[in-house]
């Protein structure tokens, strides 16, 4: 006797649990659970959804898009709960899942009038994760790049419009900031090449000086990089003479002319201790005639006229 009542409490404590939960509906003739139920028309869903986000609860808002999209993919408003997907994801902290939940619009539901306004949001994704560097340690370590993924969709979304040259070049400041500057001056040079009319391409010529420089401070005795980003930076101020960068510019040529003129003057060293003077002053001379302001001048002319005595 006693085992069958509480057999019974255990049932009537089931049956108060699911009574809490599920619903008979006799318009359908079954059992609805609200928690998963969803609205009787994509519209009245879509507006029930929205409701959850006006009011800011991003991830009640995030799930009842969800079910829209479940229950009617194929209806207007599904490209309508996509978009809003990732505007709460934006909201909710994680920018690169709302990158590829707003790409989903542009993937699925190209007939949205969301198109040029996503195009933007990714856009503006990228320059956040580049801002914010969360990234860049798997560029570092070979796993794929979300910095370069969002801005190579945006190119690829766009391929025309203002924002195409825009993300190349920041895919470019990306590559340059781990450090891999042929690769950055590769997408520097195809801004120039293929957008010549956008306001990017000085700003990318002067990128691409730089990654020369950079090449060049590297402990080699290859001076190509050291020639190239000089040459570079000369064109970059001959034709941009008043320009906020051609301080910066002038400093950097001053800075490459400084270290070719050390190189020189180490090559010239090298040529004096191996007692083959007629070759050491051959550097020594080009140093005092090409960079006689140079402190390096000074010393070659030094070294000259030891050479001379001897």
């Amino acid at each position: 006797m006693r085992k069958i009542y509480l057999i019974l409490i255990v049932f009537f404590m089931f049956c108060s649990q699911a009574s809490a939960y599920w619903i008979w509906t006799p318009q359908t003739r079954r059992w609805t659970n609200p928690k998963y139920d969803v609205k009787e028309h994509p519209k009245a869903q879509l507006e029930y959804a929205l409701g959850f986000f006006e009011a800011g609860n991003y991830k009640k808002a995030k799930v009842e898009f969800e079910k829209l999209i479940s229950h009617y993919p194929k209806a207007f408003e599904a490209a309508e709960a996509q978009y809003y997907i990732g505007f709460c994801l934006e909201k909710l902290g994680v920018p690169y899942d709302a990158f590829k939940a707003y790409q989903k619009v542009i993937d699925k539901y190209p007939f949205s009038d969301r198109i040029t306004e996503i195009i933007k949001k990714e856009y503006d994704i990228g320059d956040r994760l580049l801002e914010e560097k969360v990234s860049f340690w798997q560029y570092i370590s070979g796993n794929e790049n979300p910095v370069i993924e969002v801005f190579h969709a945006v190119i690829e979304n766009a391929p025309y419009s203002d924002y195409a040259p825009a993300a190349r070049y920041k895919i470019g400041l990306f590559l340059k900031e781990v450090n891999s500057f042929p690769e950055a001056k590769a997408e520097f040079e195809k801004i120039v090449a293929e957008y010549p009319q956008s306001e990017w391409v000085n700003k990318a010529k002067y990128q691409i000086a730089l990654c020369e420089y950079n090449e060049s401070l590297k402990p080699d005795y290859d001076q190509k990089p050291t020639e190239g980003a000089t040459k570079k930076f000369e064109e970059f101020v001959k034709v941009n003479p008043d320009t906020e960068l051609t301080k910066e510019a002038k400093e950097k040529i001053d800075s490459l002319k400084e270290k070719d003129a050390e190189h020189n003057f180490n090559i010239a060293e090298f040529y004096k201790r191996q007692k083959a003077l007629d070759s050491a002053a051959i550097y020594y001379n080009y140093i005092i005639k090409t960079y006689p302001e140079s402190p390096w001048a000074k010393k070659a002319t030094e070294r000259l006229q030891v050479i001379e005595v001897k």
